[in-house]
């Protein structure tokens, strides 16, 4: 705490959407990690509870909001004495990453509390902020394309050779199953403009012409 309280970690990061600095997990890492190791001091993390629920953002699209409870241990290296710390971490994220967020948040800010490592303005600490719709659709289950619409969306982005993750990003997925169900017509009018611009810029092939596909001779 002596050493962290001369040497601070200043907030150089930025956080693009809201417009705050903040202290990134690796600026932590980066001056604290050092200076446990020459005390001969062991963190050890211990998640005690998880909650964990689905949003959807303005967009349409789907997050997993994560918050763990997590306890900490501050183990000596020298006699084996220990202390007990816990905090609490949260995060949302549209992939499989809020956990492992979450998780970040809590040891962040867990070794800035213990440690008092000082700094100036807002406590805000993530390097992004996800736009969720707001009151009592904030929690609500989003309805996503059926089964048969799936297989449908599928193999048209395959005919129109898309990237899936790609294409789908507008509506923050990265795959069919998980689109919701009111994107899906705007979807395949997307898809069926792509094929029928890429068929109009396709040469013709002379008639009486083949071409071979794998072993046959199939004619156009």
């Amino acid at each position: 705490m002596a050493h962290m309280a001369k040497e601070g970690i200043s907030k150089d990061r930025r956080n693009q959407q809201q417009g705050y600095n903040f202290r990134g997990i690796d600026d932590v890492y980066n001056a604290v990690g050092k200076v446990i190791a020459e005390n001969m001091l062991v963190i050890i993390p211990r998640v005690v509870k998880m909650d964990r629920e689905e949003r959807q953002t303005a967009k349409g699209g789907l997050l997993m909001y994560t918050i763990l409870t997590v306890e900490f241990d501050l183990v000596s290296a020298k006699d084996g004495s220990k202390a007990l710390a816990c905090t609490i971490g949260e995060a949302m994220d549209s992939g499989d990453k809020s956990a492992n967020k979450a998780q970040s948040a809590a040891l962040k800010y867990a070794t800035m509390q213990i440690f008092m490592i000082p700094t100036e303005g807002d406590n805000d600490a993530d390097a992004s902020s996800h736009e969720v719709q707001g009151g009592k659709q904030a929690a609500a289950k989003v309805d996503r394309i059926t089964p048969a619409q799936e297989i449908m969306l599928d193999d048209k982005m395959r005919e129109a050779g898309v990237d899936p993750a790609k294409f789908l990003a507008p509506s923050d997925v990265s795959r069919a199953a998980d689109l919701p169900a009111g994107h899906f017509a705007a979807a395949m009018k997307a898809l069926n403009a792509r094929i029928a611009k890429a068929a109009q810029q396709k040469p013709k092939q002379p008639a009486g012409e083949f071409s071979e596909v794998g072993d046959d001779f199939v004619p156009y």
